[in-house]
């Protein structure tokens, strides 16, 4: 980090490719934060007990051991946004690493600028007030503050692509929390979950 800068705080990291792992500190240090790599996620947890990161990224391996290290993270208050990464990237996995409490889910290759970008939203994100009261479906099990983010782009008619560009997240992130909030509402499609939310009150609440 260059000494004439404050760090913006400690960014814990999990990752196996050297190459991948010099090259995200690197930037991470020239943007002003501090860096701990660990070669594994007990290190980590342990790690977490005595400080809280800035911020989270954990590559997932294919035994998807990260997701236990994700929950174990929540389990212990650790409040720090988690970005998960995989060159294996799917929308079930996805949607598995947001239902876990990931911030954002970024798949390989990446470019080193872009989840630079994603880790400052992430920590920017994380430290605005809960401000999600949207409305929602009676019985069904509530929306997390991010779900009811996307939610509200989408009702207006934004695309995967155009929430992912406003909420700098991946547009597999969003197709992760599109895929849970249309799970969590026993929804077929948007238009489908648009429909039973904006049906069940006056038009004048939409």
């Amino acid at each position: 980090m260059p000494g004439n800068m404050l760090s913006k705080g400690e960014v814990f990291v999990i990752e196996t490719d050297a190459a991948c792992r010099e090259q995200l500190s690197s930037a991470l240090q020239q943007s002003a934060y501090d860096v701990i790599c660990f070669a594994d996620g007990a290190s980590l947890l342990s790690e977490a007990k005595a400080r809280m990161p800035a911020c989270v990224v954990l590559e997932m391996p294919p035994d998807r051991s990260a997701l236990d290290v994700l929950k174990r993270l929540r389990e212990e208050n650790c409040m720090a946004p988690v970005l998960v990464t995989s060159s294996n990237g799917s929308i079930a996995m996805a949607v598995d690493a947001i239902k876990s409490g990931a911030a954002d889910f970024i798949e390989k290759p990446f470019r080193t600028h872009d989840v630079i970008g994603r880790i400052d939203a992430a920590i920017d994100e994380s430290a605005q007030p809960d401000s999600s009261r949207q409305r929602w479906l009676a019985g069904c099990e509530p929306l997390t503050a991010r779900e009811g983010d996307v939610l509200a782009h989408l009702a207006v008619g934004l695309t995967n692509k155009e929430v992912a560009r406003r909420m700098h997240l991946s547009a597999r992130t969003v197709e992760g929390y599109r895929a849970s909030i249309l799970k969590k509402a026993g929804a077929r499609n948007v238009t489908d979950l648009l429909r039973r939310i904006f049906g069940q009150g006056s038009p004048s609440q939409i």
